[in-house]
């Protein structure tokens, strides 16, 4: 038999054989290199901070908003009103602490060494009409009663004399310290209040944390509503990422920053583009959503991709295949 006719069948079945194993490689590796997840959006809950009455709604269900829209407010006037209180609750203990720190003026402290003055002036007065009449009791030209009289001014005048001493010397000296620490004080609650009024004001219009779309409407106008009670359901534009799992296995191909095409039912021929954002540092059993007789006491870890260029096709819950980026 001739050598080249028994050559060629062997070469071709090891070029098929070579083939074959090429073929079954490059089918592992697109397996190992495919995953599936399904698109996970956040949503946000929204509530005012104060209670009140819903004077208006601006959103429903379904209309995009962005971020600093205004939903809803409430009726401002009771909220002013306990604004208007506290402006005026500072406003005297703002005065009352600048007299406590300044200390009284001058004309003050002269006025009150006048009346100083004055009162011992009384004083010496009515000394010496008591002494007139004790010199005049004994020779029975002052009777008993003038001369108590007598006592009484004198000791009045005396009283007199300590009591404006006394406003003296304060006005002199100032304020205490502990008198000007608790006047600070005082003022710093009321400011305080002032802030806390401020920001119920501000609290009773209620605005989107950021670009989304309101999927659920729970109150309704002159609806009064408590603190954290729910009023819309905000569908969060940004970010949108893909919820996968990925096995012990294959989780090399799935490093933090590995970049993925993303394809839907409805757009495999445009998939959408991402990056791999998080890795569990934790296996988990595979999720019943993607669960399989083969893989139901498999371990998998769950990975985060961010879509880099989300549009409004994607939807909550949408099944999504990831594959490397080429």
């Amino acid at each position: 038999m001739n050598k080249k006719a028994i050559l060629i069948p062997v070469v071709v079945l090891a070029v098929a054989s070579a083939g074959l194993a090429y073929y079954r490689s490059s089918v592992a590796d697109a397996q190992n290199t495919t995953i599936y997840g399904n698109v996970d959006i956040r949503e946000a809950s929204l509530a005012f901070r104060v209670a009140g009455r819903v004077l208006n709604l601006q959103v429903d269900e379904g209309d995009p908003v962005k971020a600093g829209d205004v939903l809803a407010a409430l009726d401002p006037e009771p909220l002013l009103n306990s604004l208007h209180a506290s402006e005026g609750a500072v406003a005297a203990l703002s005065a009352r602490n600048a007299l406590m720190h300044r200390g009284y003026r001058a004309e003050d402290i002269e006025q009150a060494k006048a009346r100083l003055g004055a009162a011992q002036a009384a004083l010496a007065e009515a000394e010496q009409q008591l002494v007139r009449q004790k010199i005049l009791a004994p020779e029975g030209a002052a009777s008993q009663r003038a001369l108590d009289n007598a006592q009484s001014v004198r000791d009045q005048a005396a009283a007199q004399v300590r009591s404006t001493e006394e406003q003296a010397r304060l006005m002199t000296t100032g304020f205490r310290k502990e008198e000007i620490a608790e006047s600070d004080a005082q003022l710093r609650q009321a400011l305080a209040q002032l802030d806390a009024a401020r920001l119920a004001l501000k609290d009773a219009v209620l605005k989107a944390p950021s670009e989304g779309v309101i999927l659920t409407r729970a109150i309704e106008k002159g609806t009064m509503v408590q603190v954290g009670t729910p009023a819309f359901s905000l569908s969060l534009t940004d970010p949108v990422w893909v919820r996968a799992y990925v096995s012990e296995s294959h989780l090399g191909h799935f490093a933090p920053g590995t970049r993925l095409l993303l394809e839907t039912d409805a757009r495999r021929d445009r998939p959408y583009h991402g990056v791999v954002g998080f890795v569990s540092p934790t296996a988990e059993f595979t999720p019943k959503p993607v669960e399989t007789p083969d893989l139901r006491t498999s371990l998998v870890y769950r990975l985060r991709v961010i879509v880099q260029d989300p549009d409004a096709q994607l939807r909550q819950g949408m099944p999504v295949t990831l594959r490397l980026a080429k």
